[in-house]
């Protein structure tokens, strides 16, 4: 069972993708039901606070690997249900493949159907796609998770994430210029696009650098920015080949979506929390979380604060740290929902718990900051 939880959001894909070839209704009930396990599960469970031994890590490094081919399963199957001209050739096949009548089901989704459908997918392919290649692309000297870990992030767009965050963020958290860091009572939604644009300016000037200081042409293919783009690309293309224009334009939703989706958790992470100059990271500069749903479904990147101490240690490996890092109140996924749906709450709830880390836990450098910049 400890390894099998950590199959959970492939499992769960594969799932959806079975209850979407139900028809009318099914995905819109998967999703409910979807966000109340997520909810409820964290409430109710206890909390994860364990590290735990594990005699088979290569079955750990599967549970990553293995959303690489479920993933794109699920979005070339949403984006076919979603489009407006799907190929026919992609009709026979799948209704040969899987014994369905694929036009009968996609003309009995509804409106709302199709939204809970993109909802669904997204939220799947933070799971599935950004966490494990969160993971995958810190492990810099390993190819082949470097090759999973950066295809897995062209899902969502995001070629930067494995150089911005993995050479900026984690130098510059909870500083000002951090892009990725929020600040105490920062619109949430301006946050969302102030950071995936600034993300790519960053990724830009890291990668810009590294190729210029190896004597390489700094806009060809060994930039990891454009071979990044070029990934997406091709994911975008096979979205074309099945769907048309159409079908390309739900990929590229369905992708901001979930880098938004990525960014509103960045939001969660670090919220309002500072950091002086010179200082390093501590556990203090993280807000932490041992919940039990979101743990298994986030590969325990809500175990932050140990992943900053030390970002080369897998995700079955961080600490829980119950005792020397702030608490979010819920798990992450929990908080995703509250701060997008709630944000007003969310900033309520959050911002009692900062004045509580500024008086309890801040340094007087970190204090003076805080307070003075009410």
């Amino acid at each position: 069972m400890k390894y099998l939880k950590y199959f959970l959001p492939s499992i769960t894909a594969i799932a959806f993708m079975k209850v979407i070839l139900i028809g009318e209704s099914y995905p819109t009930l998967f999703l409910i039901g979807f966000s109340l396990l997520l909810i409820v599960g964290d409430l109710i469970m206890p909390k994860d606070k364990k590290i735990q031994n594990f005699s088979y890590p290569s079955i750990l490094n599967l549970s990553l690997y293995i959303n690489l081919p479920t993933l794109l399963a699920l979005v070339l199957i949403t984006v076919s249900f979603l489009s407006y001209n799907t190929s026919e050739f992609f009709i026979y096949q799948i209704n040969l493949l899987l014994n369905i009548n694929f036009i009968e089901i996609k003309n009995s989704f509804h409106l709302i159907d199709k939204v809970s459908l993109i909802i669904q997918t997204c939220l799947l392919m933070g799971t599935m796609g950004v966490v494990p290649g969160h993971e995958l692309t810190h492990r810099v000297k390993h190819k082949f998770d470097m090759f999973i870990g950066n295809w897995l992030l062209a899902f969502s767009c995001d070629c930067t994430f494995a150089i911005e965050h993995v050479y900026g963020h984690h130098r510059n958290a909870c500083f000002p210029e951090d892009p990725a860091s929020a600040k105490k009572d920062e619109n949430i939604y301006l946050f969302i696009l102030k950071a995936i644009f600034n993300e790519h300016i960053d990724g830009w000037k890291i990668e810009t650098k590294r190729v210029k200081r190896i004597g390489a042409f700094p806009y060809g293919f060994n930039n990891r920015m454009i071979i990044g783009y070029l990934r997406s690309l091709t994911i975008g293309s096979l979205a074309f080949l099945i769907g048309g224009w159409s079908g390309m334009m739900f990929f590229l939703i369905c992708a901001f979506i979930t880098k938004s989706f990525l960014e509103a958790i960045n939001y969660v992470e670090h919220y309002g929390l500072v950091r002086k100059k010179g200082q390093p990271v501590a556990m203090r500069h993280s807000w932490n979380s041992n919940h039990f749903m979101s743990s298994v479904y986030l590969y325990n990147v809500t175990r932050h604060s140990d992943h900053h101490r030390l970002a080369k240690l897998k995700f079955w490996e961080l600490e829980p740290c119950p005792e020397n890092a702030p608490m979010t109140p819920y798990g992450y996924l929990s908080m995703l929902y509250l701060v997008l749906l709630m944000p007003f709450v969310y900033k309520k709830i959050m911002n009692s718990k900062l004045i509580e880390w500024a008086e309890n836990s801040a340094n007087q450098e970190e204090k003076e900051l805080f307070f003075s910049s009410k």
